[in-house]
C-alpha cells in the first residue's frame, strides 16, 4: 500500500493510496464533514489525475473520512474569490467534475453520513454509488440562491429522469437511501458498519477483470447516452468489434512466445 498526498498526512484535505490495483481516494476534512474547499478541491483533482495515469490502477473508490462523506462546499468560502472572472478560472483550471466524467477506469462511492449539495454529485459522478443505511442525501443549492455547479442538473436526470430530478433539485428535500436504491441512485443499501467492506469487495472483483473491457463497457454506456439508439448500437458494434480484434491479437502473441 502506498499513501500519496500534498502537505502533512494528518492535514491532507485528500488522501491517495494504492491497495493493489484499486485506488482509495479519502476526503479528510472530517470536523466539517468533509466540506468541499478550495484545498480539497485542488487535491481532489490531482488524486484523480494520479488514477487516470497510473496504468496499474483499474478501479477507484471514493470516500469520506469521519462522520460524513462530503456536506457539499464550505460554505465559509463563499464570495471570498477575488472576482467572478478569478473564481471561474480557477474553476476551469480545477474542473473537478470534468475530469470525474473523463476518467476512464470505473469508480465508486461509498457514501455515509451527509452527501450534500456538491457531495451527492460527487457521488453521482461516479459509475456505482454504494449507500449505507445512515446516508443523509439532499440537494442545498436552491436554498442558496444558486444553482447545483457540479454535475447535478446532468447526472441526475440520467439516473432518475427528468420529472423526479427537477422534484429533488428545486425543493432541496431528503432522500433516503431506500430511495435512492430505488431510484437507480445506488446500487446498494448497507449497514454503515459494512460500507467500506462491501466498497472494497465490489472494487476488488471489478479489478479482477480486464481493464481493457471495463474501459470499453463504460464508454459504450456513457457516451451512448448522449447518441440517439441507432448511433449508440453503432458505438457499441465498433467497441465489440476492438475487443475481438484485440482479444485475438493476445492469444496470437501468447501462442508465439511457447
Amino acid at each position: 500500500m502506498a499513501r500519496r498526498g500534498w502537505g502533512e498526512p494528518s492535514i491532507l484535505p485528500v488522501w491517495y493510496e494504492k491497495q493493489d490495483h484499486v485506488a482509495v481516494v479519502r476526503l479528510n476534512r472530517p470536523e466539517v464533514h468533509n466540506a468541499y474547499n478550495r484545498a480539497m478541491r485542488d487535491c481532489l483533482y490531482e488524486a484523480l489525475l494520479a488514477v487516470r495515469d497510473d496504468p496499474d490502477i483499474r478501479v477507484a473508490v471514493l470516500l469520506g473520512n469521519g462522520p460524513s462523506f462530503c456536506s457539499g462546499g464550505d460554505v465559509t468560502e463563499f464570495g471570498t474569490a477575488p472576482g467572478p472572472v478569478a473564481a471561474r478560472a480557477a474553476r476551469w483550471r480545477r474542473d473537478v467534475a470534468g475530469l470525474m466524467a473523463r476518467v476512464p477506469k470505473p469508480l465508486i462511492a461509498g457514501v455515509h453520513g451527509f452527501a450534500i449539495g456538491g457531495g451527492l454529485e460527487f457521488a453521482l459522478l461516479c459509475d456505482l454509488c454504494v449507500v449505507s443505511d445512515d446516508a443523509k442525501l439532499r440537494y442545498s443549492e436552491t436554498g442558496l440562491g444558486t444553482i447545483p455547479g457540479v454535475g447535478g442538473t446532468q447526472t441526475t436526470p440520467r439516473l432518475v429522469g427528468p420529472a423526479r430530478a427537477l422534484d429533488i433539485l428545486w425543493s432541496g428535500r431528503w432522500i433516503t437511501p431506500a430511495e435512492a436504491l430505488e431510484w437507480g441512485l445506488a446500487v446498494k443499501v448497507v449497514p454503515r458498519a459494512r460500507l467500506e467492506t462491501t466498497v472494497f469487495s465490489v472494487a476488488a472483483d471489478l479489478a479482477s477483470r480486464d481493464p481493457s473491457l471495463l474501459t470499453l463497457t463504460k464508454r459504450a454506456v456513457w457516451e451512448g447516452l448522449d447518441r440517439s439508439l441507432a448511433a449508440g448500437l453503432r458505438l457499441e458494434r465498433y467497441l465489440a468489434k476492438r475487443t475481438e480484434v484485440d482479444r485475438v491479437r493476445r492469444h496470437a502473441t501468447k501462442r508465439a512466445g511457447r
